[in-house]
């Protein structure tokens, strides 16, 4: 039996894995895809498989974010900003002026003749641009790069960069940099392929070198027809026109003028009586930087610090278009307006304004807007017919086949009459009234009617939203019931003369329109929760809405008495209605059947609004302390730890405080919630958690950035309030508050002008006018950091003339080099350190610190100099402090000898001169040569100058006393300001100012006389003789026999011990001693003699075998050779016996 149970067993279902069906049910299941991103599609790719790549990749995109950071600035630009500084920059002959037409044609497609001076021009709708060119001059160059927001760098790729384009950026880099495109021209010059491509990289990364790495580098291929190709001009004009500016520190705190026009306003008789009397010219340009204040000083570089006169302001003479929504800039919009070029009326020569003022016989060429207005003029006057007369003979066609329809035809057609007369009664009387509500409206008649089922009532009560659909849907409805108010007009005019007949189905639709509409919004209310009517019920302000209108009334009654006819009472009930929907705006919630409101100042309605406020009673699922503790009940640790426990040393029985809490809130709120709810909560909670810090976008782990968000807003916040302050206020009394705020185009008159600055004006060299701040209106001593430049040849030497730009100045001093020792003294140097920055003293300008500044030593272009020196600014640094007086010092070392010696006292002299300047000194610390330390105590009466000293030890005469001190070294007060555009035309460039003493020698071909102290000489030194050691006698007496002076070594007159033997008496020799040593003398001689000719004999024969021994050498290598050349011959021939033949 239990066989047969196994076998009646039934096989378990197995589902379809293959197939039709398999296949619908994975398509049922199957997610759409389709809008999923790959992250969303495939998790598992995406996920970090690498912490430590994951980490580097992060680091690396927040050091990319923190490198493009910079701390956000208060943006101080004005609503119109003046124009844009565009400076056309580059050595000779590189094509700027060129460029510059190009420019002006690309944007106003008009042709210039001439480019002297600011050219501006409206480009687009909120843009305008000032193009100037820079000469070859370095004045120009400093001018432009302190007031250019960007600069247009030319370089001829044929050549190369040139030496002015390192001198240019070096000065930028000092005084702020703007921002810097390149431009490459002549590169038609290069024809080789290869070659161009390859100076084209080399000049990119050189220029990426000197401004920054993937600076903007523009190519300029060619020249066809005296212009540059238009696509590369355009492409070059699009980033001009969209290029961003960041504000520079001293630009955002001076305001600045660049003038583009000039008039000498001086009187003619003043120039007659005397040619050189001083000016009075009025220079006219835009503020720029921040706002000008009235008659405050400023600097006119290239001609001094002066005073402004008069100041105003004058309408925009190249204004921006209007702010009409357009796409581009009309044809009379795109403006010009350049005088020094002779582009707008006003021509400027050497010696003349000429203002062209179109002849005697420009009334005959006139433009098209007075044509067209005299021919429009001309038709309206030679009319003969009335408008309506006109009308009834014009006519027109439907259809191109069709008939032409005249006036006539349209009165003869019933159909047409018959659909008019039906609606006329309706609008007739609601034409008057709806004419001036629907005036404001843009909206037709037609969308008003089909809208007006769907508008909704005025509430003003209602939540946020419903009080907005109310707000818009206002017009319609007040349109609605003026409508139903003139419908009920008609009815009952059609009542009274029994016309009731002739009702049509589109009058009947409109009654009791306004009450339907009211009761479809209170459907609407009762089915839809509103805040208000949750937290404070629903009320109604009858009383006041009923002496509102009652008010109301009597004061229409009274203004417009017996103007109209009387109104009858379905009119009064519905213009009721209607003034109780349109009662003012009230945050309660209010109905028309409810008119009594209740007090709640009574006890029986507060408890409704109790429970509604913070300090009220809450649900368990509301309540935070009840969420804390549900928390707490969630996990099952602390049940274990905070339950129930007896204390077993007192017996005392604990129990948990929840049971307690858990009673007494049974009584006052719900029953607790269960733990799925409080682990719903919990991920609720989570949920919201992971939304706010998580990033949902791309699930990448990103840095905080939170500080410097709350950064910018600040700076945002400023820059908001900073416009917001003076935007309400008159221009006049703007102005005086506020200043000549930047953007506007002002006139300043500056009276005692020198008389060279009109009669040598240059419009090719720019003049910039920089205000002055009150401290930098002072002259003192300023201390800088300084550091010559690398490129520069020569080093510069203490106390020779230099020139320094620093702020808006150019002018030249007298500096004094030093370096900060230990103990903070200044210590001064003759010359700059090499590759090391050193301290600069000078007599100039005060300016705050940080002012970058930099340093030539000759402003002139004469080309010789130029090639002479080769680089011409020769340092560059900042200033570090301001002080009216400085201390530096300088060592002095006083030299002294020894006058009579006392033990360890001694007289010095030579050292001072007076007694008075041994007082000055006494306690000072003198040295001996020997190292031996002293002090000065008192002078002496004679002679003049010497003084006591005491020493350590005792000193010689022959010693040299040295006195270390430190002397005051005082700086120049030398200010000269550099006054080029003083100079004639042709030679603005060649100012010069106070020459070196060695300028001035080669100048008058004078030598210098050679000092004889610095001249050198063969040092001769006498050898030094001590005295012999003396023993006294009586010492000799008690010293020892080995220590007993036995031989004098050396005599007092200095004799050697071979001249000691003169003096003694000579030995006389015997015949026979003479014949002995004659003998000797000649057998020594013979020995000698010997001797000389065994050695030479003993070389000759040396060299005879060292040749033998070589010959012998030559013979056996001859043979081992021989016997080689054997041994091989021998082997190739066995070897090709050895090998099988062919």
């Amino acid at each position: 039996m239990a066989d047969e149970s196994i076998f009646d067993k039934k096989k378990s279902h197995r589902a379809k894995h293959a197939g039709r069906k398999a296949e619908k049910k994975k398509k049922k299941n199957q997610v759409d895809q389709s809008n999923l991103s790959a992250r969303q599609r495939n998790p598992k790719a995406f996920a970090i498989q690498s912490a430590v790549r994951a980490e580097r990749q992060f680091r690396r995109r927040e050091d990319v974010i923190s490198k493009k950071q910079h701390i956000p600035q208060v943006d101080k630009t004005p609503l119109e900003p003046p124009p844009i500084i565009v400076a056309v920059v580059g050595p000779p002959r590189v094509g700027k002026t060129t460029l510059i037409n190009n420019l002006i044609k690309s944007f106003i497609k008009t042709n210039v003749t001439s480019t002297n001076g600011p050219i501006t021009i409206v480009t687009s709708k909120k843009r305008r641009i000032t193009l100037i060119e820079c000469n070859n001059d370095v004045n120009s160059m400093i001018d432009i790069a302190k007031c250019a927001d960007l600069v247009l760098l030319l370089c001829d790729a044929s050549f190369g960069f040139e030496m002015e384009i390192f001198e240019f950026l070096n000065i930028c880099q000092v005084h702020g940099m703007p921002k810097i495109m390149g431009v490459l021209t002549h590169l038609d010059m290069i024809k080789n392929a290869k070659t161009l491509k390859t100076t084209k990289k080399t000049l990119k990364h050189r220029f990426w070198t000197e401004v920054y790495p993937g600076a903007k580098l523009f190519y300029l291929s060619g020249i066809i027809h005296g212009e540059y190709l238009r696509n590369e001009i355009k492409n070059l004009s699009r980033f001009i026109s969209v290029m961003k500016f960041r504000p520079l520190s001293w630009r955002m705190t001076h305001a600045y003028v660049l003038a583009d026009r000039l008039e000498d306003i001086t009187s003619q008789e003043h120039i007659r009586k005397d040619p050189k009397v001083n000016r009075d010219v009025v220079l006219y340009g835009y503020v720029r930087g921040v706002p000008l204040m009235k008659e405050s000083m400023v600097h006119i570089a290239g001609v001094g610090d002066m005073k402004i006169s008069e100041l105003s302001y004058l309408p925009d003479p190249c204004p921006l278009p209007s702010n009409e929504k357009k796409r581009h800039l009309m044809e009379r919009e795109r403006q010009i307006y350049a005088p020094f070029s002779g582009v707008g009326g006003i021509v400027y020569d050497k010696d003349a304004v000429y203002i062209e003022l179109k002849g005697s016989h420009s009334h005959k060429q006139e433009d098209e807007e007075t044509n067209e207005k005299k021919a429009l003029l001309k038709n309206v006057v030679e009319t003969r017919e009335t408008v309506d007369e006109q009308m009834q003979e014009s006519g027109f066609k439907l259809f191109s086949g069709g008939a032409v329809i005249y006036p006539d035809m349209i009165k003869d057609d019933e159909y047409l009459q018959q659909d008019k007369s039906q609606p006329s009664s309706d609008d007739s009387s609601s034409e008057g009234e709806e004419s001036e509500s629907e005036n404001d409206s843009g909206i037709d008649q037609s969308e008003k009617d089909t809208t007006a089922k769907n508008s909704k009532l005025p509430w003003d009560n209602g939540s946020g939203s419903e009080t907005e659909d109310g707000n818009d849907n206002g017009d319609d409805t007040d349109n609605v019931l003026n409508q139903e108010d003139n419908n009920e007009d008609s009815d009952g005019e059609e009542s009274d003369e029994d016309v009731e007949n002739n009702e049509d189905f589109s009058a009947k639709w409109k009654e009791k329109l306004g009450e339907k509409a009211t009761m479809a919004y209170f459907d609407r209310q009762r089915t839809s929760k509103n805040i208000m009517k949750l937290v404070y019920g629903e009320f109604e302000i009858g009383k006041k809405t009923k002496e509102d209108t009652q008010e109301d009334d009597e004061s229409d009654e009274e203004e417009i008495g017996g103007l109209f006819k009387k109104v009858t009472s379905s009119q009064k009930k519905k213009q009721k209605e209607k003034e109780q929907l349109d009662v003012d705006e009230c945050s309660f919630f209010y109905a028309l059947d409810k008119p009594n409101l209740r007090d709640w100042s009574s006890d029986e309605y507060k408890h409704l609004l109790i429970n509604n406020f913070v300090t009220g009673k809450r649900s368990a699922d509301e309540d935070a302390s009840e969420l804390l503790k549900l928390d707490d009940a969630s996990d099952g640790d602390d049940e274990e730890l905070f339950g129930d426990f007896e204390d077993l040393e007192t017996g005392e029985k604990h129990v948990s405080q929840e049971e307690n809490d858990t009673a007494k809130a049974g009584a006052k709120r719900k029953a607790e919630p269960t733990k799925s709810e409080i682990l719903d909560k919990k991920m609720k909670l989570k949920a919201k958690f992971d939304a706010e810090y998580d990033n949902p976008d791309d699930h990448r782990i990103k840095g905080d950035h939170s500080y410097y968000e709350s950064l910018k807003a600040e700076a945002l916040k400023q820059s908001e309030l900073n416009k917001s302050v003076f935007e309400n206020l008159d221009d006049g009394l703007r102005v005086e508050v506020e200043g000549y705020r930047p953007g506007l185009y002002v006139r300043m008159l500056f009276k005692n002008m020198p008389s060279e600055f009109a009669t040598n004006f240059d419009s090719s060299y720019p003049i910039l006018i920089g205000a002055l701040n009150m401290a930098e209106q002072n002259i003192g001593f300023v201390s800088c950091k300084v550091k010559k430049h690398r490129w520069y040849r020569k080093i510069l030497k203490t106390n020779d003339p230099l020139i320094i730009s620093l702020g808006w100045r150019r002018f030249q001093t007298l500096p004094i080099y030093s370096k900060i020792e230990d103990d903070l003294k200044c210590r001064y140097l003759k010359y700059t350190p090499e590759h090391v920055t050193c301290n600069m003293h000078f007599y100039g300008p005060i300016t705050p610190q940080n002012t970058g500044f930099l340093a030539l030593q000759s402003v002139s272009s004469n080309s010789n100099e130029i090639k002479q020196v080769g680089f011409r600014i020769a340092a560059t640094g900042s200033v570090n402090e301001i002080n009216k007086s400085t201390q530096i010092v300088k060592k002095l070392k006083l030299i002294g000898t020894p006058l009579k010696i006392y033990k360890k006292t001694a007289f010095i002299k030579d050292m001072f001169t007076t007694t008075l300047e041994v007082a000055k000194f006494e306690g000072a610390r003198v040295k001996t040569v020997s190292g031996i330390r002293g002090q000065i105590k008192k002078a002496l009466n004679k002679p003049e100058g010497a003084f006591r000293a005491t020493f350590e030890d005792k000193i010689l005469m022959s010693d040299i006393v040295f006195c270390r001190t430190w002397f005051k070294v005082d700086v120049t007060k030398f200010y000269a300001p550099v006054v080029n555009l003083l100079l004639p035309v042709g030679s603005k460039n060649a100012w010069q100012g106070m020459k070196t003493k060695g300028q001035l020698k080669r100048e008058r071909d004078i030598k210098s006389d050679a000092n004889t102290d610095s001249m050198y000489k063969d040092i001769v030194r006498e050898p030094k003789v001590f005295k012999p050691l003396s023993i006294p006698k009586e010492l000799q007496k008690g010293l020892p026999y080995r220590f007993k002076p036995k031989e004098k070594t050396a005599t007092p007159t200095g004799k050697s011990n071979k001249d000691k033997f003169t003096n003694r008496i000579a030995v006389i020799k015997s015949p026979y001693e003479q014949k002995v040593t004659n003998v000797m003398k000649m057998l020594k001689t013979n020995f000698e003699k010997k001797k000389e000719i065994q050695k030479e004999l003993t070389a000759e024969r040396l060299q005879k075998h060292k040749k033998q021994q070589e010959e012998e050498e030559w013979r056996r290598l001859k043979r081992q050779k021989e016997l080689k050349k054997k041994i091989c011959r021998h082997l190739n021939k066995m070897a090709s016996k050895k090998k099988p033949q062919m």
